[in-house]
Order: C-alpha cells, then sequence, then structure tokens
C-alpha cells in the first residue's frame, strides 16, 4: 500500500507540473505516503480486481471535479 500511495504521489506531481504549476523540491521531499487515509497500518487489507492492471496507474481525479471519493470526508489531512 506505501509504495501504490507513493506511486499515485509521484503521478500527481507529475502532472501538476505538466499543467504548469510551479512544484518546490523542498515541499515534495516532506511528501509522505504514510500520512494518507487509505493507510491502515494496524488491519488486514483485501484486495479483489476483475482485470489485473497490468502496472498501470488509473486515471487521477480531477481537482475541478466537486464529487469526493467514496472514502473522502471532503476534511483536510
Amino acid at each position: 500500500m506505501v509504495l501504490w500511495t507513493t506511486r499515485y504521489i509521484d503521478a500527481a506531481v507529475d502532472q501538476l507540473r505538466a499543467e504548469g504549476h510551479e512544484i518546490v523540491g523542498e515541499d515534495v521531499a516532506r511528501l509522505s505516503p504514510l500520512k494518507h487515509r487509505n493507510l491502515n497500518v494496524l488491519g488486514r487489507y483485501s484486495f479483489t480486481a476483475s482485470t489485473a492492471a497490468g502496472g498501470d496507474l488509473r486515471p487521477l481525479r480531477d481537482l475541478a471535479a466537486p464529487e469526493l471519493d467514496e472514502d473522502d470526508d471532503g476534511g483536510q489531512e
């Protein structure tokens, strides 16, 4: 899960840079996959997938979209 989250953080930073946002290296250095709600260090994970991802990432969420992820309460982390 930590690796998965790290890959998506990296993809999000790359997308922001591609969109012309200024991304400061010092800020990226402070990002941590351990500060995300999808990590449950005290529990178990169960994975089911109808098709293998083949190493590809899912598309990133459009930040302009008003809807939340199913596990997001809209609060700050």
